[in-house]
């Protein structure tokens, strides 16, 4: 442990002696914007958290519900009908009260990106399940050079143990990646060696959803949200999703974040 660490508050103690004490008083200064906190970005949140991320946006705009509680951290009873973004900004600051939490209750969309994104935070973690929206965020993030960390398809998945990061070119075995992929080209003209630049976080198994086949995973991943950015009803298959594959997600985002944040100038715009 390097001697930064002495300056280190006690509930990072550990944590220091792992990265040093220069690396979570980095992390301290650093801003990283999430978007969705359901399955996967509520312990994307939670990850960050209690890594001494300093200041955190939190975008959602769903409140829970109760199909929500096999999978979301803040489904709990008396939860239901309140907004996840509230949720998850007070179990932070209980977590650490030295962090700035900013809640907003919102969807990403073309018309709400700009003030979304402002202060520009130094990551962006996308974990949002609308495809229209997850587009234009990645495609706005790779344009203004924002790094950001994506979250694809953990629905339709059992084994923990296939989650992994890679830049979104190189996914395999997620039908969403191939349409994310497939329409940053088409639909924003963006250059596929840009991919390489985005880290995805993906599992490479086989679908497992009863019923569902590789064909049917494909069409509810592109369809998945397509009205939430709206407020609409969700006009889709609805896949299985089992906590301790989100969960793993969600922690591997933290993971790749706080590998790239706590490097010197790391900082945004």
């Amino acid at each position: 442990m390097d001697d930064g660490a002495a300056a280190v508050p006690p509930r990072f103690e550990r944590l220091a002696r792992l990265l040093g004490g220069e690396a979570v008083e980095r992390l301290g200064r650093r801003h990283v914007t999430v978007f969705g906190l359901g399955g996967v970005g509520s312990f994307a949140t939670e990850g960050l958290a209690r890594s001494g991320i300093g200041w955190l946006t939190l975008v959602d705009g769903d409140d829970v519900g109760l199909t929500n509680f096999n999978r979301q951290l803040h489904a709990l009873e008396g939860a239901v009908g309140r907004p996840k973004v509230e949720l998850m900004a007070e179990r932070v600051r209980a977590i650490n009260p030295a962090a700035r939490v900013d809640p907003v209750k919102a969807f990403y969309g073309e018309a709400t990106s700009a003030s979304l994104l402002t202060p520009l935070p130094d990551l962006v973690l996308d974990c949002i399940d609308n495809v229209t929206a997850k587009l234009h965020l990645l495609a706005t993030c790779m344009g203004r050079r924002i790094p950001i960390v994506t979250s694809l398809g953990a629905a339709a998945k059992l084994d923990p143990a296939r989650v992994r990061a890679a830049p979104l070119a190189h996914t395999r075995m997620d039908p969403l990646g191939r349409v994310i992929r497939k329409n940053l080209r088409r639909r924003y003209e963006l250059d596929p060696r840009d991919f390489r630049e985005v880290t995805a976080i993906f599992s490479d198994e086989p679908v497992a959803d009863a019923g569902a086949d590789a064909d049917e995973a494909e069409q509810a991943e592109a369809d998945a949200g397509e009205a939430a950015a709206n407020g609409g009803a969700r006009q889709r298959v609805v896949l299985g999703s089992a906590v301790f594959v989100t969960s793993v997600f969600g922690m591997m985002a933290a993971a790749v974040a706080v590998r790239e944040l706590r490097r010197p100038g790391a900082e945004g715009g």
